[in-house]
Order: C-alpha cells, then structure tokens, then sequence
C-alpha cells in the first residue's frame, strides 16, 4: 500500500446482534475522540468500518461483496481506507488481507480499542490484522460515554462457555469474561447523564455475569440489576441473550421486586425436542425450559417472552419438529428469532452426518414462523385497552408522528406534543404484528 492521507470522517456499518451495535458505537466514539467526524448521511466517507457478525449464512461472502461495492469504480485515491471488524474478522483474519488488498485493516471484537494505531499504519502504507483476545482490555482503553440514546446498550459480559454445537461465539469471542462491577455502574451513570433512560445489559451469555461489588461481596446478575436500577434518572433496565442453564433464583426473584425491569424475557430454547437439544449441547431440556418459564411468570405475569428458533439441525425429523411446533403453542411467544440451520465452519455440527435438505427446512420454517406470527399479532391484539407508559426514541414516517416502545417492546406510533427521551403515558388502541397504535393520554 502507498501513503495516504488521513482520514477526516467515517462510518461504521454494524450487522447482526446488539452487541455489534454497542460496538459500533464505542468505535465512532472512539473516531471522533481521534478528531475523526461521523460522515454525513449520504456522503462518502474516508474511513469505513464493516462490523460484521458470524452468525448468518454466508458472512464472509456478503463481507467481500460489501468491499466490492465501496470500491467499484473507484481509483485507490478515491476508495475510502476500508477496516473489517468484528466476528469475521476474527474468524477470517489473513484471509480477508489476502483475498481484498483494498482492506487497510482486520481487527477482531476483543481488538477493536487499537484501531487509533491501526489506522496511523494504513496512513504510512501498511496493512494490519490484530485478533488477539485480551481479557478486558478494550473497555479501559475506551474512551468516556458523553452522549446517548434514549435506549442505551451496555455490554457486560463477552464470550460463552456453552460450546453449542452449531455456534461459533466461542471461536470468535472467546471465553466468557465479565467486566467489573465498579466499571459499569459508572459507565451506567454516564449513559444516564449523556440523556439514557432505559438501559439495555448485553452479553453472548449475559445471565452468566459475575462480579464483586465495593465491598467485596459477591455478585451475580441480579447484584448488579440492583445497583443500576439505584440510579435516580434511570426509568428501564432491560438484558440479553440469556442462557435457560444460568438463570437462578435471585435474578427471577428481580422480575418481581424491581419495578425499573421491564417484563420482557429473551430466553433461546432453540428446539422443542430433547434428542436434538443434547445434540445441539444445549444443557436443557423442553421440559426444564418450561418450568423455568413458569417460574418466571409466577413473579411477573405480564412477562413477554421472546425466544431464538433453529429448525433443520442435522437428524432432526418430522417427528422432532413437531415438537417445536408443541412448544410454541404452549409457551405463546410475543416474539421470537428463527433461522434455518446453516453450517458454520469449525463448529461440531458442521460436519455431522444427516444434513438435512434445504427445501425441508424452508417448509419447516415457513410453518414455524406461521406459528410464531400467529401468537405475536394475539399478543399484540391483547393488549388493546391496556395504558401504559411509552419511551419516545424517535420521529415516525407521517406528519406529527412519534415511536416509541412499550414495557413490553412492541413497537407504538402515536401523535401528540412531545420530544425525544420522553416517558409519556399513551392507550393501546390499535394492533399490527409488528407495531400499536397509541393514543397520547399525558406527556
């Protein structure tokens, strides 16, 4: 590579899950702390950071066809300096340098606090991979929330432990680390301070988080739910993904006791069928899973359920699938993620024999989601009548119209005088599958 000029602005474009997007948003606060501004919508940028995710089939590719498209008819002066972050990265790392000579730099999730350095390489003319996974490292060379959201992420723990058969994270977070109690007490203030009224605590396994506070004592999630909700001006705590084998019985006890957390659980199952739960490595069964909902309910009735579907795992019949179907209709999700098996390379059920045909799992899929669709629209459709309060997060498509979410995150449209941030009080009086319809009661 030749010398280049420094970059003056950038964009990052995260894909996949929450935590990619609290991510992205840590590296531009990062940018701009170099003096590097966000670009402007529509403009092109100097810099552009692809965070990518593993998770979906055929990452890598649609990585190196996002690559094409910012290069395309462009001269290497005109091309922006191109940084591939995130899951990919770190499971791809030379490859990517090899197959895209337009990549200045490959920088994994553990990594991405050193893309300062990185981009003084590629501005002398030299590429960069870094995929080493410090434990925590990152999040101390990180730079002072200022501003916010008024739904705010918080990442608090990273890697998983699980090793499920079809997934990836392991390889490409690594082990599970918590970050420190007194660590995110004060980035959660900040977040607070910065305009935040609802926080959301992420982690590949955020339920597995562990800590000691200032006193020494030991904690486990439920410790540090408490801690957060203390803050004066927060209004909403909200986490995710959590594991059914890491729920215990202080944190369902926090559902009942904490009225800043919100009832809304994210709880995967994954399938409804014992033998492909043990083939997946999932330590529950369908029968553990539904009872430890139950328990869930017992404190929070209005609890919403949310679960993570995969359906076409190698060996799974008809039969097995079934199964799922059963459980959907006994648990009634509000909503739910379902994907059809795809192969990730590396993980154990790649290879696994009695890969099952793609036009099977698309039948299956079409029916699940059928399924789920049919539960949500009946979730949605009861809570008509309901009052509740509504975080205004921003403007909607129609003149004078607002978004917001609900306590139970669907998604409500209403119009009336108020502003961004705001906690306003609003009827449910209208219900699609994916949206409400609001009526302003009181801002």
């Amino acid at each position: 590579m030749k010398q280049t000029a420094a970059p003056k602005t950038y964009r990052v474009k995260s894909f996949g899950c929450q935590m990619n997007v609290y991510d992205g948003e840590r590296m531009g606060e990062m940018l701009q702390q170099e003096g590097i501004a966000e670009a402007a919508e529509g403009e092109d940028a100097d810099l552009v950071v692809l965070n990518t995710c593993h998770i979906r089939e055929k990452a890598a590719e649609k990585v190196y066809s996002d690559i094409g498209r910012l290069t395309k008819g462009k001269t290497q002066k005109k091309a922006p300096m191109i940084a591939v972050a995130g899951c990919v990265a770190q499971a791809e790392g030379e490859e990517i340098m090899a197959r895209s000579p337009a990549v200045s730099m490959v920088v994994g999730p553990q990594a991405y606090h050193r893309l300062p350095a990185m981009i003084d390489n590629a501005v002398s003319g030299k590429r960069s991979t870094d995929t080493d996974m410090p434990a925590d490292a990152k999040f101390s060379a990180l730079p002072q929330r200022r501003k916010s959201a008024p739904s705010a992420f918080l990442t608090i723990q990273e890697g998983c432990d699980k090793f499920c058969t079809y997934c990836v994270v392991p390889y490409t977070r690594g082990a599970e680390i918590s970050r420190p109690y007194a660590a995110l007490v004060d980035e959660a203030k900040m977040l607070v301070e910065a305009g935040a009224k609802e926080i959301t605590l992420l982690g590949q396994n955020v339920s597995a988080w562990t800590g000691e506070d200032d006193r020494g004592r030991s904690l486990g999630m439920a410790g540090l739910i408490r801690a957060i909700a203390a803050i004066p001006d927060l209004a909403r705590i909200r986490y995710t993904t959590s594991h059914p084998a890491d729920m215990d019985d202080a944190l369902i006890e926090t559902h009942g006791e904490i009225s800043k957390l919100m009832p809304y659980l994210h709880l995967p199952v994954q399938s409804g069928n014992n033998r492909i739960l043990k083939a997946m490595n999932r330590s529950h069964t369908a029968e553990s899973y539904l009872k430890l909902l139950q328990r869930f309910r017992a404190v929070r009735p209005d609890l919403a359920l949310s679960g993570d579907f995969i359906v076409g795992f190698p060996g799974e019949t008809d039969a097995e699938f079934e199964d799922t179907l059963a459980i959907v209709d006994e648990v009634r999700y509000s909503q739910a993620y379902s994907f059809k098996y795809s192969p990730r390379p590396g993980t154990p059920a790649a290879t696994m024999d009695d890969q099952v045909p793609l036009e099977v799992m698309d039948e299956r899929l079409q029916r699940l989601q059928a399924s789920l669709r049919r539960d949500q629209q009946a979730f949605n459709d009861a809570s008509i009548g309901k009052t509740c309060e509504v975080l205004v997060e921003r403007k909607g498509k129609r003149e004078g119209q607002w978004l917001g979410k609900s306590p139970w995150l669907q998604s409500v449209h209403f119009t009336g005088d108020v502003a961004i941030g705001d906690l306003v009080t609003a009827e449910l009086i209208q219900a699609g599958q994916q949206s409400l319809g609001g009526r302003l009661i009181s801002p």
